[in-house]
């Protein structure tokens, strides 16, 4: 079939995108991806496998996306794009990740009657309170969750078909959606395993943290992501772990506030801020690291999703302190690949890495099993097959 998935973004990178992308064409079928480009970005490229056909956008269109179910400024800039993508291309399928730019697509596809799957990646309407500009004026005023909710629910009643990243946020939409359990499926965002299998490891960074007792965090560092809570630990853990380091990768607007935190404590030789980096080095800092770490504060798109990084930490068998957000809590216990603590609780979280500190042993055994159930269970290619099964009865139908 020739499926038209549609990012409100510009590819790449966007693991997830590609990752089904990429699946989706070794199974047979021809996908073609609708992306933005601000620059100077090639309008068609292929991109292993994938024919991605970008058009143009702007900082204030960006902008007025966060506007979409406020104004329809964006919807209405968008619909005849997407139309011009679909009828070009002779879609078969819409493959529609994330919610942002679903309006536009379903009132392009009004005519078109073409089946659709909705790619729920995130909880937006929750996680989007959390944003810096929605702590301000004038988003706080101009952009209602409320509204987006609503929009949500209207979308998952209008899919053919919805997919999503955990079995929780599966049981928070049925319950509060009512559609049938049999119209979402689970996709969760597993490692390829070309992750662990063919990364190359810079000794650089290895040796750079060899003498430490590393404690890593790889991903977004908004403030919603816990690391104070990491951060504040360190004041209880310095004395007794003298080579104690936390090393973050990652980046945010909100950096200032862990940067801030991290001076006013006194913790400047205990906390590395490594920026962003390429995922391609995202391996080398793992496998310097003691303890790899999620400390996510606790709220409704928290305690329903997994963090990719959980998966890309087991992959190299290191044991995980995790806070107990209910997702990310059930996943770790269940393969026993780490500890637990109290979200916001920086003593909490300090016993925990001090127990991981003080027995080699643990560490070891925790770290064995987080790895064998990525290469054994939880790996691309084993949670692919859901997706492959059910764009094989879709195109069955």
């Amino acid at each position: 079939m020739k499926i038209g998935m549609i990012l409100d973004y510009t590819f790449p990178p966007d693991p997830r995108v590609e990752n089904e992308a990429v699946a989706l064409i070794k199974d047979g079928h021809e996908v073609f991806l609708f992306s933005l480009k601000y620059l100077n970005e090639l309008e068609f490229e292929v991109i292993n496998g994938i024919k991605v056909c970008r058009y143009k956008t702007n900082k204030l269109e960006y902008k007025f996306s966060a506007l979409a179910y406020t104004f329809p400024f964006y919807t209405w800039k968008m619909k005849p794009r997407i139309e011009h993508f679909l009828k070009k291309n002779k879609i078969e399928v819409i493959h529609i990740h994330d919610m942002r730019i679903a309006d536009a697509v379903f009132k392009a596809n009004k005519n078109l009657n073409l089946p659709t799957v909705l790619d729920l990646h995130d909880n937006m309407p929750e996680i989007m309170q959390f944003y810096p500009h929605m702590q301000k004026f004038p988003g706080k005023l101009l952009i209602s969750p409320k509204k987006w909710k609503i929009k949500e629910e209207e979308f998952i009643e209008k899919a053919t078909n919805v997919i999503t990243v955990s079995q929780e946020f599966i049981d928070e939409v049925v319950d509060r959606t009512k559609i049938s359990k049999d119209k979402i499926h689970l996709v969760p965002n597993t490692v390829l395993p070309s992750f662990y299998e063919n990364a190359v490891i810079d000794k650089a960074i290895v040796n750079q943290y060899e003498k430490s007792f590393t404690l890593l965090y790889l991903g977004d560092t908004g403030i919603r992501r816990g690391l104070l809570t990491a951060i504040e630990s360190l004041v209880l853990l310095k004395d007794k772990i003298p080579n104690i380091r936390l090393v973050i990768v990652g980046k945010n607007s909100t950096d200032v506030i862990l940067k801030h935190k991290v001076e006013e404590l006194a913790l400047e030789k205990f906390v590395d801020f490594e920026g962003w980096q390429n995922v391609s080095l995202f391996p080398s800092y793992i496998v310097a690291s003691d303890v790899c770490i999620s400390p996510l504060n606790r709220n409704i798109q928290h305690d329903v999703a997994y963090a990719n990084k959980l998966f890309q930490y087991m992959s190299f068998g290191k044991p995980l302190l995790v806070s107990d957000a209910i997702a990310q809590k059930r996943l770790i216990e269940r393969v026993n690949s780490g500890l637990v603590h109290q979200e916001r609780n920086p003593k909490d979280f300090a016993n925990k890495i001090l127990k991981l500190y003080s027995d080699i042993n643990l560490q070891n055994e925790l770290g064995i099993n987080g790895e064998k159930f990525i290469k054994d269970e939880f790996n691309w290619d084993k949670t692919a097959e859901v997706l492959l099964k059910l764009y094989g009865n879709i195109k069955k139908q």
